[in-house]
């Protein structure tokens, strides 16, 4: 019987459903987007309740696709999951209803809360236990918010009447009908109530955000098998849901970053640059955090990373909201008709600045406007300002890990931008690889799938499944150039920061 692995990649703006062969190729696809809340300044939501439905509905067209290819009729399915990550989610056990909508990573509404622990002195007990900075991007803060501000939940909280999980904890108790209430070892090293050293919630960090122990999911291995499911009846007989992980995780995974020192870009909404480190969760370096990388084959392996708010969100903020262009797409052709950024930079502080600044409340802003400045100096500063952040990271964690990195594994929809990934390689001066899964995260929760169900046994056998399309080589004749452009995005970010 031939397999077939559905990977649901739940990501900030839509909820993905994607078909894997047994040679971890993907041979269907379908999306659907779910709705932004921006309720009051810096807050951002999502409805929990309509990621599952739309997971449900993802899943539904994927099966009624009909394509030869898929061979579906004598298949054994399984399914596994990626998602965004931090994304807080707290409901009634009793119910199944959220008590409000979810508290998005992007929601600043706890900075005050993360100023004030800071100002009292707990972020090195924090940074200690969890590996993280104290700010609103990680759950725990967004978590008490919603106990302390929603009618009743408090007490309900405290009588153990309430859960609480990020996205993968909440779609796997839906799909489940609440028999498993579980997460994953890199989702809850992203809460900052996971120890990651005891890999357990941490009583201290519990108690610090006055979260009940009770309201905390089992944590399991990535490679785990977390329960069956029909998926609301779309399936005849239930099918295991098998391999979990943050949809960062999954894109060091589907890069096949097993190796210490191998590092890998996510351009999604926000962009996550993380850094195999090993077997040994070090202190991370100024600006930048410790993670767990993944969990498989009995051990756990830890990565350097750090976080952009603002990439993918950048140009969509530009089509959506300034409706400068139609789709993301259009923009290199734009861009490239100028022969520079006109001296334009965009520093893209929608919900602050993520690593290695940590200012949550900077806002946005744009430097250099003249009356000589067109729409494709403009597009060309937005995609630039991509490069320039990811640059930021790279640079510490080339530092950090005793010099320039070998290479950069990239995915995501912006590296089809071939502008964006030739200045990206000229910016960091390394080489930037481009494989050909589009969807590196999902192909991460494949293999975490393939390994809980014994499909694979080992990193060897799956290196194999990441194929090289494209290699972006630095220009290195521009190095006086770009240290010149980049000097002008520091002059720029440094004009924000505190």
């Amino acid at each position: 019987m031939v397999q077939r692995i559905i990977a649901i990649d739940q990501s900030t703006s839509s909820t993905k459903a994607l078909l894997f062969d047994e040679q971890c190729k993907v041979v269907a696809r379908t999306n659907v987007d779910h709705k932004q809340y921006y309720p009051q300044t810096g807050w951002v939501e999502h409805d929990a309740e309509e990621i599952y439905q739309n997971m449900i509905e993802a899943i539904r067209a994927l099966l009624e696709m009909r394509n030869e290819k898929l061979e579906m009729r004598n298949a054994q399915f399984s399914l596994c999951i990626t998602n965004q990550r931090e994304t807080a989610v707290v409901w009634n056990k009793a119910t199944g209803k959220p008590i409000a909508n979810a508290v998005v990573w992007q929601d600043t509404r706890g900075a005050e809360l993360c100023r004030q622990l800071r100002a009292d002195g707990k972020a090195e007990m924090v940074m200690t236990k969890s590996g993280l900075l104290i700010d609103p991007n990680f759950s725990a803060s967004g978590v008490k918010w919603l106990l302390d501000n929603i009618e009743g939940a408090r007490e309900a909280a405290n009588k153990g009447e309430l859960l609480m999980g990020t996205i993968d904890t909440w779609l796997v108790w839906k799909l489940t009908g609440g028999k498993t209430f579980a997460t994953d070892t890199t989702n809850a090293s992203r809460t900052m109530l996971f120890n990651i050293h005891t890999l357990d919630w941490d009583d201290d960090l519990l108690t610090l955000f006055d979260i009940p122990r009770s309201m905390m999911p089992e944590v399991k291995a990535c490679d785990a098998i977390y329960g069956e499911t029909t998926c609301e009846g779309l399936f005849s007989e239930p099918i295991q849901i098998a391999g979990v992980l943050g949809d960062s995780h999954g894109a060091l995974v589907g890069q096949m970053c097993f190796e210490p020192g191998s590092g890998k870009v996510t351009y999604g909404t926000g962009s996550s640059v993380m850094v195999n480190i090993g077997e040994e969760p070090k202190a991370a370096p100024q600006g930048l955090v410790t993670s767990v990388g993944f969990s498989a084959l009995g051990k756990t392996w830890y990565g350097f990373e750090g976080n952009i708010y603002s990439t993918g969100a950048t140009l969509k903020w530009i089509c959506d909201q300034l409706q400068l262009i139609g789709k993301p797409s259009e923009m290199e052709a734009l861009a490239t008709s100028v022969a520079d950024n006109g001296g334009v930079y965009i520093v893209p502080a929608f919900s602050g600045l993520g690593a290695p600044w940590w200012q949550s409340d900077v806002k946005g802003a744009v430097f250099g406007l003249t009356f000589a400045t067109t729409k494709a100096h403009f597009l060309r500063a937005a995609l630039e300002s991509i490069a320039y952040q990811i640059k930021d990271l790279v640079d510490v964690m080339a530092h950090a890990t005793g010099g320039r990195l070998k290479e950069i594994a990239a995915d995501g929809g912006p590296t089809k931008n071939q502008f964006l990934m030739q200045f990206q390689a000229d910016m960091l001066d390394t080489p930037v690889v481009c494989t050909e899964v589009d969807d590196a995260s999902a192909l991460g929760a494949v293999i975490m799938n393939g390994f809980a169900r014994g499909l694979w046994k080992s990193f060897d056998e799956v290196t194999g499944f990441r194929v090289v399309t494209q290699t972006f080589q630095p220009t290195t004749h521009l190095s006086s150039l770009t240290s010149h452009l980049y000097e002008g995005w520091r002059n720029a970010v440094n004009q924000l920061i505190k």
